[in-house]
């Protein structure tokens, strides 16, 4: 079953090993989270900058404000793609239906 830590590392420290403060966990099947606000709040205001994955789960907890931001990203050749698909499409006629 998964389930997540969420903590304070370093910036250059390697994310599986030391860390500075745990702050809660989260099981992404139940939806549960517990999470100390508190020393989350308190990491934030010393300049802590969560992940995309974790911001999103502090909007949707209620720890912080503002809206959602996106997680995934889309590739050059993907977008060169989308983009090609639409050209053809707005050049295309549309199909007249009768």
């Amino acid at each position: 079953m998964p389930s997540f830590r969420v903590i304070v590392v370093d910036k250059h420290k390697d994310p599986w090993g030391n860390f500075l403060e745990i702050l809660g966990n989260y099981n992404p099947r139940s939806k549960e989270a517990n999470l100390n606000v508190e020393r989350i709040k308190f990491w934030l205001a010393k300049g802590a900058e969560p992940s995309s994955s974790l911001h999103n789960l502090f909007v949707s907890k209620g720890v912080i404000e503002g809206k959602k931001v996106r997680v995934t990203t889309l590739s050059k050749k993907r977008k060169e793609k989308i983009a090609a698909a639409q050209k053809a499409e707005a050049v295309a006629p549309a199909p007249e239906t009768a």
